[in-house]
């Protein structure tokens, strides 16, 4: 299921969640926050471990594997942004086509725009 679908029916009004909060905002509330942070601590500890297995340097491990958590989930984070700003784009172009065929329904329009091939009956 699309994140910004799913994001869209865990909306409950009456439901407050409380997360970690920093700087006065939610970060369970920010979407890809959780996923990226994830991906970005275990890329960092295994890149981490890896790279002492090879040079048996816990300094120069410790640098390599926090450089790999914070580029790996900035890497991560650009992505999953990237992808949920084009699907909350897709579903509002949804919801106003849903909207229109709804408005047309059963009219003279309606019959119109199918003749003009711009709504498609069902």
């Amino acid at each position: 299921m699309d994140t910004v679908v799913k994001g869209m029916l865990e909306e409950d009004p009456d439901e407050e969640k409380k997360g970690l909060t920093l700087f006065g905002r939610d970060l369970s509330k920010i979407p890809c926050f959780r996923e990226s942070f994830l991906y970005g601590v275990a890329s960092g500890i295994g890149v981490g471990v890896a790279s002492f297995l090879k040079t048996s340097k816990p300094l120069l491990s410790q640098h390599i594997g926090v450089g790999t958590f914070a580029v790996g989930t900035l890497i991560y984070w650009s992505y999953c942004r990237y992808e949920w700003s084009k699907q909350r784009f897709d579903a509002q172009l949804m919801h106003e086509a849903l909207k229109d065929k709804i408005r047309y329904e059963g009219t003279v329009v309606e019959k119109e725009l199918e003749q003009k091939g711009v709504l498609k009956s069902a």
